[in-house]
């Protein structure tokens, strides 16, 4: 078993590199940094990642939510988050069994690092589990690899808000029969607290006999860890193609450019009633989108699901194999959060910035391929978007 310790430049890596991994989604780039960088200011030691032993008591830890419901996120938010989440599981039957440590619930620029801000944050030897739900990030909850373990109930699941005088906190414990029923209480809930919550479920303990083992994707974390730190430490932005073998060679997973050096032209976003940001990205190969002789169009709800070209009938990427995003003009990745959008494009003039972007088709680990009803979910979802096409993966 690998043991690693994960100290304040390790979040940076993270961080880096979830927001390409992540295909858009879980979390701004932007407020991952700005809450490393408060981190900091309070907290200088290492959090612990390894392999799950089977014997700990663990939980799925995670944002859920609008990653456009404030303006940003700050360290106090996602502090206060965490700490009443943890205080409403600590108040509730489930309570009765001790949590050892967390697993991150999907691939993203915040939701990879929650589990390590609550063990940085809490204390008492907590430690952090390497893989999470999805090896990307995922709109819903049945879209992850836990769904598939019916030894590994979604519920009771423990959200919370961010408020700091615990006079003013909400809370909720949902039971539901499975993770799609959950994931319609859970926006209910979500949306009344502010369009963002703290959640916590999929409970592995003494009284499901451990079963988070073999329900989550293996390495996903030191996977974002290992890309950031090339991106980090890159003497200049590296090129489309050479992060796309980087993330081969890391993750094991196929991936490759569909568009390089683009410039988004175009943006939609809306925030709708379960609090997911959905919208439409133009990506255009000039600054102009008159002078543009190739344009693709990226539908998302917080996470991208498909993308086409204007010069095709086929999608170029349907989920869940990942739409990322990656600029040769930062050397970085982002999300579709606005702060992180607002780098590539001027929603005051509606124009691009002028700055490059390009996207890796990443294919999605296996094992989210094979876990049973994830890729009928999926289809449920691009359906919800207007895609009627077949899905090009079978559905298990």
């Amino acid at each position: 078993m690998t043991i690693q310790q994960f100290g304040i430049s390790d979040f940076e890596s993270i961080a880096a590199g979830a927001a390409i991994l992540g295909g858009g989604g879980g979390g701004s780039y932007c407020d991952a940094l700005s809450i490393i960088q408060q981190l900091a200011g309070r907290w200088n030691g290492t959090v612990t990642v390894q392999d799950y032993d089977g014997k700990s008591g663990c939980g799925v830890i995670a944002m859920m939510g609008s990653p456009d419901a404030a303006t940003s996120l700050s360290l106090d938010d996602v502090s206060n988050t965490i700490a009443n989440t943890l205080r409403t599981y600590g108040n509730s039957s489930q309570g009765k069994y001790p949590l050892s440590c967390f697993v991150p619930g999907e691939t993203g620029p915040i939701n990879s690092l929650v589990p390590l801000f609550a063990a940085a944050l809490q204390g008492g030897g907590l430690w952090v589990v390497d893989g999470d739900g999805a090896g990307r990030a995922v709109p819903e909850l049945p879209q992850t690899t836990f769904a598939g373990n019916k030894m590994l109930c979604a519920t009771p699941a423990l959200l919370a808000n961010d408020v700091s005088v615990s006079a003013g906190i909400q809370s909720a414990v949902l039971s539901a029969p499975d993770s799609a029923a959950l994931e319609k209480l859970a926006g209910g809930i979500v949306s009344a607290f502010g369009s963002f919550s703290g959640i916590m479920l999929w409970l592995s303990n003494a009284g499901n006999n451990f079963s988070l083992g073999g329900s989550y994707i293996p390495g996903t974390l030191s996977q974002a860890w290992q890309l950031g730190g090339f991106l980090r430490t890159a003497s200049a932005p590296p090129a489309t193609a050479v992060v796309a073998r980087q993330i081969m060679a890391i993750a094991g997973r196929t991936a490759m450019p569909v568009v390089t050096n683009f410039y988004i032209t175009g943006i939609s976003q809306s925030t709708n009633s379960q609090s997911l940001d959905a919208g439409v990205i133009r990506l255009d190969n000039d600054v102009d989108p008159a002078r543009s002789t190739e344009t693709h169009y990226i539908y998302n709800l917080n996470e991208n699901l498909i993308m086409y070209s204007s010069k095709s009938g086929i999608p170029d990427i349907v989920a869940p194999d990942a739409i990322c995003y990656y600029s040769e003009s930062t050397g970085r990745g982002f999300s579709n959060a606005s702060n992180d959008l607002a780098v590539y494009f001027d929603t005051d003039s509606g124009k691009s910035t002028g700055k490059a972007v390009s996207v890796i088709k990443v294919a999605a680990a296996q094992q989210l391929y094979d876990t049973k009803g994830v890729i009928a979910s999926f289809a449920g979802l691009l359906r919800s978007i207007g895609y009627a096409g077949v899905m090009p993966y079978p559905e298990i």
